[in-house]
């Protein structure tokens, strides 16, 4: 890569998400000896919005997504774009190939999974020839499951001489903001408008394909075989009642199953979902919660998978009714959470491997921004990252020897 005098842009620094993304590398770049900048469409709303976060001094460029000049003078000058600019089904392809003409490693935070699956195709031959790492579904989706099931991949065949069978993934929540929750605490509007959008793709139906981010049809067949993407509600060994992923069961298998491919690893099952502890008193309002969010998923999947006129419409109806972008947690509400994710995985002869993820700070606002802020100080870094290029997943692209730097960000990973 020619030499830059930026490691790291954050194109979309006047966003929600991207604020705290430039707030981290204000604190976080000068101990990794790497330089960043601030980009957005309006320098005085740029330079207003770093001050209210308490980001002085920054470097900062004026960049829109409908203009390809700037795109490009942009990403000559960096060595990492971290896009915050969404939805990404409408304003990421710009980014990404200006990227690729800029030779620039490239990163954002999409759950759009036909456009991650549409870019993936269009896109990895260029970007690979092009010596550019395109990393996408790089926050809560993806980063933290798929690193921690490659690490329990790499640690089946360093201890075991195998590969995995199984993994299995539960999210739990251990610490909430005080007093009573907010329906606006959880999932965004621009997740949710982000879904509703997916779901009116032409290509629709790879929302509910595990395997849409792979080329071998015989192994795509294989993946939808082995380990289809279900949202039924399930129970535990530890009593808990497992409801589907949120903000989507059809984001984070697509990404591991991916990662197994680029590793040459075996089809392996994998399943997860949020786990609802509690006792048996409450058994039958957790089992009742689970069904809730599995009838919500379900509908989202009928929609993706009905005919184009009637995705469209459903589409249309969801932008409408869903919160949009500016529905989110308040700005004191997002320091104090904590959240685990256990990973029990399973080699072919049955030999067991934990891995645990704990985790600090709001999963889709300060937890995704601090680990979107430092996989780009990773990738600035040539020492760190792995040699590989083109349409990467995180795991892929910074490689299981980096999983120890995200304990600056509040995420850390254990194998037992």
């Amino acid at each position: 890569m020619p030499e830059r005098d930026i490691d790291v842009v954050v194109f979309g620094a006047t966003s929600v998400t991207g604020r705290q993304v430039a707030k981290y590398l204000a604190k976080r770049a000068p101990g990794a000896d790497a330089t960043w900048a601030a980009a957005a469409r309006s320098p005085s709303k740029l330079t207003s919005t770093l001050a209210e976060v308490g980001v002085e001094g920054a470097t900062t460029i004026a960049a829109d997504v409908t203009d390809a000049g700037a795109l490009k003078a942009m990403a000559e000058r960096a060595k990492v774009v971290l896009n915050l600019v969404g939805p990404y089904t409408s304003y990421g392809r710009p980014v990404i190939d200006a990227c690729v003409a800029g030779g620039a490693h490239y990163v954002d935070l999409s759950g759009e999974m036909p456009f991650v699956a549409r870019t993936t195709r269009d896109v990895h031959a260029g970007a690979e020839a092009a010596g550019v790492k395109i990393v996408q579904v790089c926050g809560f989706e993806s980063l933290p499951p798929d690193m921690g099931v490659a690490l329990a991949a790499a640690t089946a065949r360093e201890r075991h001489s195998e590969d995995l069978r199984s993994a299995d993934l539960a999210l739990r929540t251990l610490k909430l903001p005080p007093g009573i929750p907010r329906p606006n605490d959880m999932i965004s509007g621009g997740t949710l408008q982000s879904l509703a959008q997916a779901i009116g793709e032409d290509d629709a139906e790879r929302l509910l394909d595990p395997s849409c981010m792979i080329f071998d049809e015989a192994r795509c067949e294989e993946v939808r075989r082995v380990s289809p993407i279900t949202v039924s509600p399930r129970r535990a060994a530890d009593g808990a009642v497992i409801a589907p992923m949120a903000p989507a069961a059809f984001i984070n298998p697509a990404v591991i199953h991916r990662s197994a491919a680029l590793g040459e690893h075996p089809v392996f099952v994998y399943r997860e979902g949020m786990a609802i502890d509690g006792g048996t008193a409450s058994l039958p309002f957790r089992i009742a919660a689970a069904g809730a969010l599995s009838g919500v998923q379900l509908a989202s999947a009928a929609a993706a998978g009905a005919r184009p006129a009637v995705r469209r419409r459903a589409s249309a109806v969801l932008s409408k009714v869903l919160p949009g972008s500016g529905f989110g947690p308040s700005p004191d509400r997002i320091e104090q959470w904590r959240w685990r994710m256990d990973i029990d995985a399973a080699t072919t002869s049955g030999e067991t491997i934990h891995v645990g993820i704990d985790a600090d700070g709001h999963p889709g606002y300060l937890a995704t921004a601090r680990m979107m802020g430092e996989a780009g100080l990773i990738l600035a870094d040539e020492s760190l990252a792995s040699d590989r290029a083109g349409c990467l997943t995180p795991s892929v692209a910074l490689g299981v020897g980096s999983a120890d730097r995200f304990e600056s960000a509040g995420l850390r990973f254990s194998v037992t």
